[in-house]
């Protein structure tokens, strides 16, 4: 077992998250975000990597063949599923904070109504 895939996920959760505490932009924000996520897929595709293994279909490979656990590859997928929804979303917000404020910085105070 190699320790490179888990040094690479802690250094990409790391700059996600310089990115998102030092950020005065929402894209940027949302960007790191998406950063910071990337590192929860490669954690999982490295705990569920297995040497020598091969694909979780039974039709054409030997009953006593090393597979890969496809509940990890299905939590993988589920997870950039919820990321890019969550991305899509807070570029919504996003968008709608330009139209209200005029900035995309999320430290500046809307104005007050009334």
């Amino acid at each position: 077992m190699t320790v490179l895939p888990y040094l690479i996920v802690i250094e990409l959760l790391l700059v996600g998250l310089y990115g998102i505490a030092t950020s005065r932009n929402t894209i940027h924000l949302v960007s790191c975000l998406f950063v910071a996520q990337s590192s929860t897929y490669l954690l999982l595709l490295s705990v569920g990597y297995l040497r020598g293994g091969t694909a979780p279909i039974t039709d054409e490979i030997p009953a006593n063949a090393r597979m890969v656990d496809p509940v990890v590859q299905a939590l993988t997928l589920t997870d950039i599923v919820v990321g890019a929804t969550v991305s899509a979303l807070l570029l919504a917000f996003a968008l709608q904070r330009h139209k209200l404020t005029g900035t995309l910085d999320p430290r500046k105070e809307p104005p007050q109504r009334g």
